[in-house]
């Protein structure tokens, strides 16, 4: 697991320059102006949640003696919660959305590094988006069914270190999870590829959690998110499907 970790971090090794060596920028800008405008509306929705959040923690403390400082805990927990579920929302927006413009660059990445066309099942973009959604929904009830207890556990003091680990690799996988489907929707029916995944979690981890960590880099994180992580999750899956026997080329 750890080993694979490692893998789907040092993926992204080299990946600007395989995007300038193929010309793919050009393909990254709606899915660049989706990231933008997600991140803004989440970020807003967060901004003005924040306190009532807050507001509601500290509610349950009913004693004068130590309100204060119970209310600066709340208000920490409060912002945790909005941060960790914002980026969930976040994340499985844009990759949900970005679907029909991220599945031809993987193709071409595909394409440059086997040399022949790969033998793969034929998607329209309306059929790349509808599985984007059902994917990332799936993955979004899945992500939220273990945030949910975790966020819970957070109000323990000393857990809430652990909990904030475990609530950053969980979103690392789903955010892996969804850069990995890019380029398995090509060739995996949608068991198939959630199969896939489960069995391949470490390369997912470390896909998401170069994914994740961008996303903590003003302005630039959410415009480079994508176009690094695509390209590095395609070029790891397409390694683990050679490996597994399953990629098929045409002569």
């Amino acid at each position: 697991m750890f080993k694979n970790i490692l893998r789907g971090i040092k993926a992204y090794t080299g990946t600007f320059k395989l995007i300038n060596t193929l010309g793919l920028w050009k393909y990254f800008g709606v899915p660049i102006v989706i990231s933008i405008v997600s991140a803004l509306l989440i970020g807003l929705l967060a901004w003005a949640l924040s306190d009532t959040i807050g507001g509601l923690i500290s509610s349950i403390w009913f004693w004068e003696w130590g309100a204060e400082t119970f209310r600066k805990i709340s208000d920490f927990l409060g912002a945790l919660t909005v941060i960790a579920l914002g980026l969930i929302a976040y994340k499985h927006m844009i990759l949900a959305l970005s679907a029909p413009f991220m599945s031809p660059v993987s193709e071409k990445i595909e394409a440059h590094l086997l040399g022949k066309t790969p033998q793969h099942r034929d998607t329209t973009n309306a059929a790349q988006l509808w599985r984007g959604i059902r994917i990332n929904v799936r993955n979004l009830l899945l992500e939220l069914m273990f945030t949910i207890p975790l966020l819970i556990l957070s109000f323990i003091p000393g857990v809430n270190i652990v909990t904030g680990i475990l609530i950053f690799l969980i979103q690392a996988y789903y955010a892996g999870f969804g850069n990995m489907d890019y380029t398995l929707e090509r060739h995996f029916k949608y068991d198939e590829s959630t199969k896939f995944v489960r069995n391949n979690s470490g390369i997912a981890i470390g896909n998401g959690i170069v994914f994740m960590a961008m996303l903590f880099i003003p302005v630039l994180g959410i415009i480079l998110v994508l176009p690094l992580s695509v390209t590095a999750s395609t070029t790891e899956t397409l390694r683990l499907l050679k490996e597994s026997g399953t990629l098929k080329i045409s002569e």
